[in-house]
């Protein structure tokens, strides 16, 4: 397999049931609706994936663009939310054409793992661009180093355990085992960052930035940030 995206882009054994699938979307779905500072607000979601509970985030804001670049992935979301007031689907090329000063907030959560670093700055950079002084970046699901394996099937079996599936975590696990999965993992890696290295790169691109003190979703073993562009006078 060539990339990440033509990975998502395929049937994976990621979500072990269609339960574990609705409440990873939906707890990412709170979690950014807890993000939003007024019903006026212009959010755009980078890497959305199946964005099932998507509806939660356009009920707290004006206007939600979700942005994916599997093609799949997005005639599933054109089909789903189709006449729902407020929800657009873009392509990656579509986003990026996008207007200056234009969006509120910008959340690219699970995505800085599967780009290469010069990649994901160039990205950070493109959307910064779009983004309103004073709006904010939101980064979620960032792999600090040293994380292990387990830290992740850690993370999976206590959701499972909260969230009614734990059998079915395991079971999922031991089927992502025998899948292609580590397989393409070991192909394609994943990128990682320190905590120092994640608040240079969004500084340097024009914000004022933090570690938030709990990552967006279910797996805390991962970090998040937010970052504030400056304002025109600098603040």
């Amino acid at each position: 397999m060539a990339s990440w995206i033509e990975y998502w882009n395929s049937d994976h054994p990621i979500y072990v049931n269609q339960r574990h699938l609705v409440l990873h979307y939906r707890t990412i779905a709170q979690d950014i609706a807890a993000l939003i500072p007024d019903p006026d607000t212009t959010v755009l979601d980078y890497g959305c994936g199946e964005a099932l509970s998507a509806a939660l985030i356009a009920n707290t804001c004006r206007k939600l663009l979700l942005v994916d670049s599997a093609p799949t992935i997005r005639d599933k979301l054109k089909v789903r939310f189709e006449g729902l007031r407020g929800i657009h689907v873009l392509s990656t090329e579509e986003a990026e054409a996008l207007s200056p000063e234009t969006l509120d907030l910008v959340i690219i959560h699970s995505v800085a793992q599967y780009v290469a670093k010069p990649d994901f700055v160039a990205l950070i950079e493109t959307l910064a661009g779009k983004l309103k002084p004073g709006g904010s970046l939101i980064l979620g699901d960032i792999l600090p180093n040293g994380l292990k394996p387990w830290d992740d099937v850690e993370a999976l079996l206590l959701f499972g355990w909260q969230g009614g599936f734990l059998m079915a975590a395991c079971l999922g696990l031991v089927r992502t085992a025998l899948s292609d999965y580590r397989k393409i993992r070991s192909q394609l890696g994943l990128t990682h960052y320190d905590e120092a290295e994640m608040l240079a790169l969004l500084e340097k691109a024009g914000f004022t930035a933090r570690r938030l003190d709990k990552n967006l979703g279910h797996n805390q073993a991962r970090m998040a940030f937010c970052g504030v562009k400056f304002r025109e006078n600098g603040a």
